[in-house]
């Protein structure tokens, strides 16, 4: 029987600046960096006070030290920025000018529920245009270096797909030769608030709104696979916040307002939420073997606010509220992906994130310091003993509403 043929793979050769980046953040020596950026709406301002920082940590933009962007919906729209040669202070001048002229209601009636879409896409594509020209993901590739994972979802094959670039043998990926902007397109085109483009949604819709782990089996399996070795792969996953949607038993039983929309804003908001936090648990399972996974996400509530370092926010003029921990949880679980007018908030927010990371590993190493291993700032409510309880009861089961 003929053997497999094992694959070599070199480890990566630092020069200087790139070495210097690796001590800062203490990415091991001969370690490749993947980038990974999940959607969220304009709540991508966040993941943008991220990677201010690392880039000031690094000393050298992204672009020079990373191997690797992968993104989903803003996600993508940040890692084709950083692709193309932009830094992060200038992805977040980018992203200003982007926000405030996406979100453009494509009727005085329109709305996600009724006459939908919501918006209309024509500002952000002529927006990619004049800041993209038509170069392709193989333009991008070559002019920086990265090689370049974009995810979208496919309503008329029904599948995820992989927009790709890799620098490696020549170039290769069946998408290698797409339109950036138009990839840039397809993966933000979320249902209900902007049309499709043609078959494709937004990448969010699909398991890899955190595409952490779609990167890792490209480079493992596909187009990466010789040149990257997960064994020697730091991957970098930076959140967007998340919305925590905490439905009481009795509200579950009887929403407020009509059943079918509170049930659909509830899945549509958290069925996403809950597929990037699989990601993460995947990685920290440690199933995939020897990758050094690094997750930087927080939690739009209360208990996350008072655990990262006090932030005055009174120049935002939010009634009552002086401080980050001051915000209620009305104001918190309402930070919507399309919410222009929490724009400045999320900043906030995410500067709040970067000073905690910066007391707690400066980026060095997973944020995952908790007895359950996962993220700090992530809150979680132990409800355990209450439902051993319940499920164990024959009364308790029988009392409950069959309709």
């Amino acid at each position: 029987m003929e053997q497999p043929v094992e694959v070599v793979v070199l480890p990566k050769v630092l020069n200087l600046e790139q070495s210097a980046a690796y001590k800062k953040l203490n990415i091991p020596d001969g370690n490749r960096v993947i980038l990974c950026l999940d959607g969220g709406g304009i709540r991508g301002i966040l993941t943008i006070q991220l990677l201010k920082k690392m880039e000031e940590l690094a000393g050298i933009p992204l672009y020079k030290f990373c191997d690797m962007v992968a993104g989903t919906s803003t996600g993508a729209i940040i890692s084709g920025l950083i692709a193309s040669g932009k830094t992060a202070a200038e992805i977040e001048d980018l992203y200003v000018k982007f926000v405030t002229k996406v979100f453009k209601k494509r009727s005085p009636i329109s709305g996600r529920y009724v006459n939908l879409p919501a918006y209309d896409k024509v500002n952000y594509r002529n927006s990619l245009a004049d800041e993209l020209g038509d170069i392709t993901l193989e333009d991008a590739c070559k002019k920086t270096g990265l090689d370049i994972l974009i995810t979208a979802k496919d309503v008329t094959d029904n599948e995820e797909t992989f927009f790709t670039c890799f620098d490696h043998n020549g170039m290769n990926g069946t998408y290698r030769t797409a339109l950036l902007r138009t990839v840039m397109e397809t993966t933000m085109s979320a249902p209900t608030y902007f049309s499709p483009l043609e078959r494709f949604v937004d990448g969010g819709t699909t398991t890899y709104n955190n595409p952490s782990a779609a990167a890792v089996i490209e480079v493992a399996t596909y187009g990466g696979k010789g040149k990257y070795d997960t064994g020697k792969t730091t991957v970098f996953s930076l959140g967007t916040g998340k919305i925590v949607k905490s439905v009481s038993p009795k509200d579950a039983a009887d929403p407020d307002g009509p059943d079918v929309l509170f049930w659909l804003n509830y899945v549509m908001d958290t069925s996403s939420q809950d597929a990037s936090s699989m990601q993460s648990d995947l990685f920290r399972s440690k199933i995939i073997k020897g990758v050094d996974y690094r997750r930087f996400q927080v939690s739009f509530d209360t208990g996350a606010m008072g655990r990262m370092p006090a932030r005055n926010v009174s120049h935002l003029n939010i009634k009552d509220v002086y401080w980050l921990s001051e915000l209620t949880s009305e104001e918190l679980k309402h930070i919507g992906m399309d919410d222009v007018s929490k724009f400045d908030l999320v900043k906030e927010i995410g500067l709040a994130m970067v000073d905690y990371i910066m007391i707690k590993n400066q980026f060095r190493s997973d944020l995952n310091d908790t007895p359950s291993g996962r993220d700090e700032l992530v809150t979680a409510f132990n409800s355990v003993d209450i439902i051993k309880k319940q499920i164990e009861s024959k009364d308790w089961i029988a009392e409950q509403p069959t309709a």
